[in-house]
């Protein structure tokens, strides 16, 4: 499906996304129009979706990162739906994962402290529909964050 220039693009593309087309072009040794349509193909194809830019929290004064493990009342049958579409709304979840086994979700939260957790635990967190148990975890450390595939 993707051949070498295909691949050599998805690198430097990976690695420095604010690249301008023609810039990314010269650093792949393709033409400027080469590298735009191949970048279109992929984009088009669904192997590009985007860019992004990536937000440091606690530089904004978020020093609380905590994981939510939480297991749903898995007889109501809406129970995913309504769980993930409130948890969406709750501005401090900046990812909801969902999984098969005994942890359902796993929401990750920001705060501003541990008071500002608090208050988002109970007044938004607790309120969701559905949660059978809930289990938090603490992050100390990110230790990595790679979303680069090797192409």
């Amino acid at each position: 499906m993707l051949d070498d220039i295909d691949r050599r693009i998805l690198r430097h593309f990976q690695a420095e996304p604010s690249l301008s087309t023609a810039e990314l072009a010269e650093r792949c040794r393709v033409s400027h129009g080469v590298c735009w349509r191949r970048i279109e193909k992929m984009q088009v194809a669904g192997l590009i979706l985007g860019q992004e830019v990536i937000v440091d929290w606690v530089a904004l004064g978020y020093a609380v990162e905590v994981s939510l493990r939480v297991t749903l009342d898995k007889t109501q049958a809406r129970a995913f739906d309504d769980f993930t579409e409130a948890a969406r709304q709750v501005p401090e979840v900046i990812e909801i994962q969902t999984f098969l086994g005994r942890v359902d979700v796993r929401l990750s939260v920001i705060a501003r402290d541990m008071a500002h957790y608090q208050q988002v635990y109970r007044d938004r967190i607790l309120t969701l529909p559905h949660i059978a148990d809930i289990e938090a975890l603490m992050h100390i450390a990110r230790v990595k964050r790679d979303e680069v595939l090797p192409v």
